[in-house]
């Protein structure tokens, strides 16, 4: 054979292959609608024509290089993936740094006890992470990224749904599951049968040429659609949260009631967008605290019942209605949600002035400090007291109260229980000035002393006494008495929140689970039956299959659908041997 020969030769079986690899390239494509990886575009090391346009155009073709380049790998599946891992990490330090927006008190004793580190944490925006420069960059650019992976995706997927699957490879030998048998039943009969049984088994197929093309597992695109779907909802719905959100916090006593406006709550915060216009028009009235707790055994004083009974109105002039508020369970009312956060005790003291006058009757609401509900905090008389000299004076009693009273004899007082077993209030006392009438904001559970001297028992100390319930404490001097009466109520502390994006948060997660499940679980994959007449009028039928990714159901799914076409196209028998007939002139 001469090198001619040889390097025709060659060159046709390079061709051959060139080809059959080409038709299972078409086989295999759009088998997803990821986009395709692509280099740095541009005209780098290309010639530019001379002169300044010729330097512009370059130029601008380089630019219009980058920017395509830099867009292509924003709107890749890896780069979004990196962007979402980025977000976790940036919502850490958001979760265990006090933050500005949702708790000021903890920031400020944050900072206090760690002066060191305080600068740092400001330049890097750790208390407020969720409005921070670097934080909301990265979700934006997220953002985009989801919505330029999407758009294009979907535009190809949905011309994908309006096409048919490709038609079968020169060669199905060459795909990774290939099987073949000859039949005696025709090339038109076979083909109409695979046709028939592919569609009952709800491939979309078709009979190109001499074959029928199917394909099926569309559910997986589309599930992996939903999914980037259901993450931008569930940023828009993270976005509408922040900056439509309203939350605050009011302590009521049994009694008395809430009306939802700005002026009623003890503190309040809202996102920045928020209109306080915005605030439901409703109203409601604790009518009484139910706490109970187990009485004995290794989860002694846990709550067992821990709920609110309200009344409640929509509107100026909504009808009176009763509801229930417990731990989890919130009171729904136009749109904002009424949560029952804490609980305590608020004792009814009685003062009265020098000549028996009462200046001040009240249920004052004390702050718990430990399981067992001890509790402190400060009876305020701002108003109508006159000391035994005529002058007007504020009055200031540091208390500390215990439902169940232990400790008595042994030189400390504290609850053994939460419940009002045997309750027990403790009393200081001191006159003056309580510094409510500077204009600076002080805590209504903390006692300025600073203007304020102690009454003084006859040691020279500061006068103070344990009462229990109906006892009075009378101050030296003749300066008057309290009272600590034989009725206690209880106070509850209630947020009312209105969260616009949460409806929209739950639907996004529960549809990008669903969009996941299916990406993951549900197979993208073509098959093919070709069915041409042999040389010897004997039908052959080839089917061959191709998946997106490798998975043993695949070959187990198109022997399935071998056999049952094998039941209308059965094996034909092997033909006979046939004896060698000797040629002329060959020795017998």
């Amino acid at each position: 054979m001469s090198d001619t020969e040889t390097t025709t030769e060659t060159t046709d079986a390079a061709r051959e292959t060139g080809q059959e690899a080409g038709d299972l390239g078409r086989a295999g494509e759009q088998l997803s609608t990821a986009p395709q990886e692509r280099a740095v575009p541009g005209s780098f090391g290309g010639r530019r024509a001379p002169g300044p346009a010729g330097a512009l155009a370059w130029g601008f073709r380089e630019t219009a290089g980058w920017i395509r380049w830099f867009w292509r790998q924003l709107t890749s599946m890896r780069v979004a993936l990196i962007l979402l891992f980025l977000l976790s990490l940036g919502a850490i330090p958001g979760s265990l740094i006090p933050q500005n927006s949702v708790d000021e008190v903890k920031v400020r004793t944050w900072k206090t006890n760690n002066e060191f580190w305080t600068p740092v944490f400001e330049k890097l925006q750790l208390f407020d992470v969720y409005s921070s420069v670097w934080f909301s960059a990265i979700y934006i650019l997220l953002f985009v990224s989801l919505i330029g992976c999407i758009v294009p995706r979907t535009w190809q997927f949905t011309g994908q749904l309006r096409g048919r699957p490709p038609g079968a490879p020169k060669r199905l030998t060459r795909l990774p599951v290939y099987t073949t048998w000859r039949t005696d039943t025709g090339p038109e009969e076979v083909r109409e049968a695979a046709l028939a049984l592919l569609r009952k088994r709800r491939f979309r197929a078709h009979v190109a040429g001499d074959a029928v093309a199917s394909e099926k597992g569309y559910l997986r695109e589309v599930g992996n659609l939903l999914f980037h779907v259901a993450l931008i909802v569930m940023l828009v719905a993270f976005a509408a949260g922040q900056l439509f959100k309203s939350e605050g916090g009011k302590l009521i006593v049994e009694g008395d009631g809430f009306a939802n406006t700005l002026t009623q709550y003890d503190d309040f915060k809202s996102g920045s967008l928020f209109d306080i216009e915005n605030l439901a028009p409703f109203s409601f009235t604790l009518d009484q605290f139910t706490g109970t707790y187990e009485p004995s055994g290794p989860q002694k004083g846990t709550a067992r019942t821990y709920e609110a009974a309200v009344t409640y109105a929509e509107g100026a002039e909504g009808k009176d209605r009763k509801a229930v508020i417990r731990v989890n369970e919130p009171l729904e009312i136009d749109g904002s949600k009424v949560y029952l956060l804490a609980h305590g005790y608020a004792p009814v003291v009685t003062v009265r002035d020098g000549k028996g006058q009462v200046v001040h009757k009240a249920a004052v609401p004390l702050l718990p400090i430990d399981n067992n509900v001890s509790s402190t905090g400060v009876i305020k008389v701002m108003d109508g007291y006159r000391n035994k000299d005529g002058k007007k004076e504020q009055l200031g009693f540091p208390a500390f109260f215990v439902p169940t009273y232990a400790g008595k004899g042994h030189g400390q007082m504290f609850s053994q229980f939460p419940a009002l077993v045997f309750p027990a209030l403790n009393l200081s006392a001191y006159h003056g000035s309580l510094g409510v009438d500077s204009g600076v904001p002080q805590n209504v559970y903390q006692l300025d002393t600073r203007k304020m001297k102690p009454f003084k028992d006859a040691k020279g100390e500061v006068f103070k006494q344990t009462l229990l319930p109906g006892e009075t404490m009378k101050l030296p001097g003749g300066a008057g008495s309290i009272t600590f009466e034989k009725e206690i109520k209880e106070w509850a502390s209630f947020q009312v929140s209105q969260q616009p994006g949460n409806g929209l948060a739950l639907a996004g997660a529960v549809a990008a689970i669903t969009g996941l499940v299916g990406s993951l679980f549900i197979q993208r994959r073509r098959v093919w039956v070709r069915a041409v007449r042999g040389e010897d009028g004997v039908t052959v039928v080839e089917m061959a299959g191709l998946g997106r990714s490798e998975s043993a159901r695949l070959p187990e799914e198109l022997a399935e659908l071998a056999a049952s076409l094998n039941t209308k196209a059965p094996t034909a028998p092997d033909p006979e041997p046939t004896e060698a007939v000797p040629a002329e002139g060959a020795e017998k």
